[in-house]
């Protein structure tokens, strides 16, 4: 750090000082939250925020995975009306979750189908301190008929990302996979006026949130519409537009990459399950491992941001967290985050016998513990990770910052603390250095304080000198890197959060804050109503907004959906419009070779990719 330890300390003195008076004049003049012209009511305090009901032991709604299967066959078979999942509770029970020898589980049981019991937590005190990071509900969705599923209806928050499925086809044969592309005897594939709908209907949602809309399948990359409709997500005013992609069409097109870029791609969702081939054997393509490395430089040279997204199944590539951690800064340039999912037994998977079940589950507790001891202990679960969801003051503050006359809501993750943990990381872009950001800043006392500088609902500069003394008083000296400055790390966090204290004059800086997160879709056997209906990411289709969840797992919205809108049977398909390829089985992707100075050079780059 540019500045010894103890000036630094007795700079946090004196904020600290300051901190409290500012407190208590806050406490003797509060002010008013104003409304928002995005807004269903007056920004929220912190004590007027809901929570769902936290801590273990603990009952909730769930569901039969046997009763659901037997519905949803039922609706698709024509014996029933589809209407029952809107009507009715079908398959729903009642579930329990438990303490025992320090794991948290999910036990539940049926009168026709018995017992099941599945892993949420292998380190209960882990889950326990996720919970009790959890900083309460965002507001409350107007009703609209968009989000009219009975109980799947999500009734909470704002939404982070948006997912639209363009097409169930897909180039690979991926296990696991949501969908089960490419493999339930008809193509689904949205027209250009679905897709129209689907994002017109998202931007009359109210609260209007600003979301990030992420393209996906199937591989999106495959539908006619897919730059179009990247298009039309930025004209109706989305900032962020993602495709969740494998990254097979990029690798294989510089120009289709940059034509991406031109109609306004942000950024590149891609599939990323460890480092080397081998490591992705199990994906079924031959030289997978090359088609990321090619992906990853075409998207780069697009000038289109990359976000790795790793599918963890334990005992196939848990082993992979640590490095694909350090592939990322390696990379800092053409990489913004990484996003782990520990897998979710549902679509193809959703028949998985109970021994490899109990053998494959991998937890978010297993996730920071792995990601600690394979980055040589820098990580430590128990200080470093938080809810996803405790970002949320912080949007709050973005919020707050924008004032009453903006026409949207921030980006929040108001998510449930059991569906995702995340920590950041400041990493020097040059010099590779990096630390974990809650060892450089006490983040527990720093929440609250954010949380305090909400509820006081001051103007602008006020409200960024307020922002200025919780960072000092809360700021760990003697951690910090030689080469910090601290108006380094402030301007850094200004530009992280969009630049909306006018501190940073642009978004990046030789230190950047970058996210390690992890995301954990539910499947049926330990799903949850209480997270359904808080979920960030929903699915637009052609029966509304649907939580991701309820979709892909739930009570079978997916299968229902595509099957009474399907476009046509495989048949019927590949008879008018021909076979897409696919890769599987071993098979590689060709790539154009690449030339330097009229000389070929070879694809595989992983030395120099990881530094």
């Amino acid at each position: 750090m540019q500045m010894t330890t103890a000036v630094g300390k007795s700079l946090s003195s004196v904020a600290n000082v300051a901190w409290r008076g500012v407190r208590a004049l806050d406490r003797v003049l509060p002010d008013k939250s104003f409304q928002p012209k995005w807004a269903p009511a007056p920004l929220m305090k912190s004590t007027e925020r809901t929570f769902p009901t936290l801590g273990f032991p603990r009952e909730t709604d769930s569901l039969c995975p046997g009763c659901v299967k037997e519905v949803r066959e039922s609706i698709i078979a024509g014996k029933e009306s589809w209407r029952v999942l809107i009507d009715g509770n079908p398959g729903e029970i009642k579930a329990r979750i438990i303490e025992r020898d320090n794991q948290v589980l999910m036990v539940k049981d049926c009168d026709k189908h018995g017992r099941y019991e599945d892993l949420m937590a292998v380190d209960a005190n882990f889950l326990r301190r996720m919970e009790q990071l959890y900083p309460g509900r965002d507001f409350r969705i107007v009703p609209d008929d968009i989000h009219d599923h009975g109980t799947s209806t999500i009734k909470y928050g704002r939404g982070a990302v948006l997912t639209v499925d363009l097409t169930n086809r897909c180039n690979m044969m991926c296990d696991p996979c949501f969908m089960d592309a490419n493999q339930v005897g008809y193509v689904h594939e949205l027209t250009w006026p679905d897709i129209k709908q689907i994002l017109d209907n998202a931007i009359s949602v109210k609260p209007k949130r600003q979301m990030s809309v992420q393209f996906s399948g199937g591989e999106p990359t495959i539908s006619p519409y897919f730059l179009q409709a990247v298009a039309y997500a930025r004209e109706v005013g989305y900032d962020s537009v993602q495709s969740a992609t494998n990254g097979i069409r990029f690798a294989q097109d510089l120009e289709f990459a940059k034509q991406a870029k031109t109609a306004g791609l942000r950024l590149a969702y891609l599939q990323f399950d460890g480092i080397g081939n081998e490591v992705n054997e199990h994906r079924g393509v031959g030289n997978l491992f090359d088609v990321k490395q090619r992906a990853i430089d075409n998207l780069s040279a697009a000038g289109v941001d990359v976000t790795l997204v790793t599918t963890i199944v334990n005992g196939v590539n848990n082993h992979q967290v640590g490095p694909i951690v350090r592939f990322m800064i390696a990379n800092l340039s053409k990489i913004n985050a990484v996003a782990f999912q520990p897998v979710s037994f549902t679509g193809r998977d959703e028949d998985v016998d109970t021994e490899t079940r109990q053998r494959q589950r991998y937890t978010l507790s297993h996730l920071a513990r792995d990601l600690g001891e394979q980055l040589d202990g820098k990580l430590e679960p128990m200080r470093d990770f938080f809810p996803l969801s405790a970002s949320g003051p912080f949007s709050d503050l973005k919020d707050l910052l924008a004032g009453p006359n903006t026409d949207w809501g921030s980006m929040k993750c108001g998510c449930h603390p059991n569906c995702g943990i995340g920590t950041m990381l400041l990493i020097n872009e040059n010099t590779k250095e990096w630390v974990p950001i809650p060892s450089l800043i006490n983040v527990d006392r720093l929440l609250e304080d954010v949380k305090a500088i909400n509820d006081a609902a001051r103007g602008k500069k006020a409200t960024a000198a307020q922002l200025g003394l919780a960072l000092m008083r809360n700021f760990r000296w003697e951690n910090a890197p030689k080469s910090l400055k601290f108006s380094s790390f402030f301007k850094a966090l200004d530009g992280h959060l969009g630049r909306r204290m006018g501190v940073a004059d642009k978004a990046r800086y030789e230190w950047r804050i970058i996210m390690v997160a992890g995301m954990w879709f539910q499947d049926l056997f330990n799903y949850d109503f209480r997270r359904t209906e808080m979920c960030i990411i929903p699915y637009g289709t052609q029966v509304g907004e649907v939580s991701f969840c309820a979709y892909n797992t739930g009570v079978g919205w997916r299968q229902i959906v595509e099957n009474m809108h399907q476009t046509a049977n495989t048949v019927e398909w590949f008879k008018t419009e021909g076979r897409h390829p696919i890769y599987a089985g071993g098979k590689s992707v060709p790539l154009p070779v690449l030339r330097e100075k009229g000389a070929a050079v070879t694809v595989n780059r992983l030395p120099a990719l990881l530094g």
